[in-house]
């Protein structure tokens, strides 16, 4: 049976070939903004590894919309002009299409690094004022946040179309909107986080409101031959929070202003939420916005780790394609062996092919699973 994960998928203007994405992952190794060597070596090597679609990292619309200081950004030229090399450099090494995640971190910015407790930042850390939706705070010790302005957010709308612009001089193909995982735009959303009284808040229908105008705004700046997508939430995992319900109607909303794609996560709006972390997790809510808003291709994200787990997610209707974050962390040449139990042929760097099951009989001692596999396979360049 011809596999599904390995079948091309078209995104608005974008083809992918297989359906396989490199979820946006956080490195905390920019410098005010910008893209260092780290990055070009993570990317790079992510570029190599046969995935569909490499996502770069939540990169912050403003510099205060970062969540770290080590965090991405895309608000000078500098950031604009560190990020066009990695992308160039991944050009070099991968013709599958590449993308960014457009964020603002909101009352979740001004934090440290994870491995430096992932805290908010104290008095000798350079804090920078956060903002939010209504001035809540995360959790205990963090930043109070000041509430928005209406005239602050017509400025928001403006940084996000400005940093959408850098990323097209960048060189990305796609750009995914990030309004989920409790930063800015989902904390508008949830009624966990968003307090206002005004335009913007109360009702789910003023909630989504400012995400909705933001999306607006990227659709008629984005060029509709590339593709323009969004990381929405399917639950907050906390009595009162944004729910599958609210989920669906705003899928529904921004499939109308017209983007391409929706990836569904969950999570990060309230450090006291509760998940149930399980394989496939969050595949019933990428299933539930499917079945709900057909005609957008949806993205499953969330410990899918095997191959076959990913078929049968694809398989059985619960998703369009799969995002695979830690996974390929842990192994960069994931994709090159899901290729190989499946019998699929895939483009190799010519320089790692000597490495492939067909021609390197100590693949198979490695993983026994492509003994049946690597007669079946080809190496193409």
């Amino acid at each position: 049976m011809k596999s599904k994960l390995f079948s091309p998928l078209d995104i608005g203007g974008v083809t992918l070939p297989n359906r396989v994405a490199v979820s946006p992952m956080c490195q905390y190794s920019a410098e005010d903004g910008s893209m260092t060597d780290w990055h070009l070596m993570h990317l790079g090597s992510l570029a190599a590894s046969g995935a569909g679609l490499q996502m770069v990292e939540a990169t912050g619309v403003t510099r205060e919309g970062r969540i770290s200081h080590g965090c991405t950004g895309l608000y000078s030229d500098s950031n604009e002009a560190a990020m066009k090399r990695v992308v160039d450099f991944c050009r070099r090494v991968s013709r599958s299409p590449i993308g960014v995640q457009l964020a603002h971190a909101g009352r979740k910015g001004s934090a440290q690094a994870p491995w430096a407790g992932g805290r908010a930042l104290g008095p000798g850390e350079s804090p920078w004022p956060t903002v939010s939706a209504s001035a809540l705070v995360f959790d205990q010790d963090w930043h109070t946040p000041r509430e928005l302005s209406v005239a602050d957010l017509r400025g928001l709308v403006d940084a996000f179309v400005a940093s959408a612009a850098r990323a097209r001089r960048a060189g990305f193909d796609l750009i995914e909107l990030h309004s989920a995982h409790g930063y800015l735009l989902h904390q508008f959303l949830s009624p966990l986080a968003n307090r206002r009284s005004d335009a913007y808040g109360g009702s789910l229908e003023n909630r989504m409101r400012f995400p909705l105008e933001v999306a607006r705004a990227l659709r008629e700046a984005w060029p509709r031959e590339l593709a323009l997508g969004a990381r929405i939430t399917g639950s907050d995992w906390m009595e009162g929070g944004f729910e599958i319900a609210d989920t669906i109607a705003y899928a529904r909303e921004l499939k109308a202003i017209g983007l391409d794609f929706l990836c569904i996560t969950s999570g990060g709006v309230s450090a006291a939420q509760r998940i149930k972390v399980a394989p496939g997790y969050q595949v019933p809510f990428a299933a539930a916005v499917r079945k709900a808003v057909p005609g957008i291709p949806v993205r499953a994200v969330g410990m899918i780790a095997d191959a076959q787990q990913a078929e049968a997610i694809l398989a059985a209707g619960q998703a369009d394609w799969i995002a695979i974050a830690r996974g390929l962390l842990d192994d960069p040449r994931w994709v090159w062996h899901a290729a190989e139990r499946f019998g699929v042929k895939l483009d190799y760097p010519l320089q790692y092919a000597r490495s492939h099951p067909a021609v390197w009989p100590g693949a198979k001692l490695a993983r026994p699973a492509v003994e049946q596999a690597a007669d079946k396979v080809g190496v193409t360049a």
